[in-house]
């Protein structure tokens, strides 16, 4: 894992057949990358999820914003 004070880093994903690029910082990519791997499912298939789930909210932050809630919210304790 890379130092968790590090500035966010920029990767294309494909989601709901359309790319998107999100911006998170590196620990939040390797907290994804864990997430995903213990669901059974590709990144870009987790953060499909996560959309769908954050456009049903009624007041749907942005992607990147979802995905850091979602982690926290989902990340399993110590």
């Amino acid at each position: 894992m890379t130092s968790p004070y590090h500035p966010p880093v920029k990767r294309s994903l494909s989601i709901a057949g359309h790319q998107t690029s999100i911006s998170l910082e590196p620990l939040f990519w390797d907290m994804l990358k864990a997430a995903a791997s213990r669901e059974g499912l590709a990144v870009a298939a987790l953060v499909a999820r996560i959309d769908a789930e954050r456009i049903k909210s009624p007041t749907p932050p942005g992607l990147a914003s979802a995905i850091r809630v979602w982690l926290v919210a989902n990340s399993p304790l110590p």
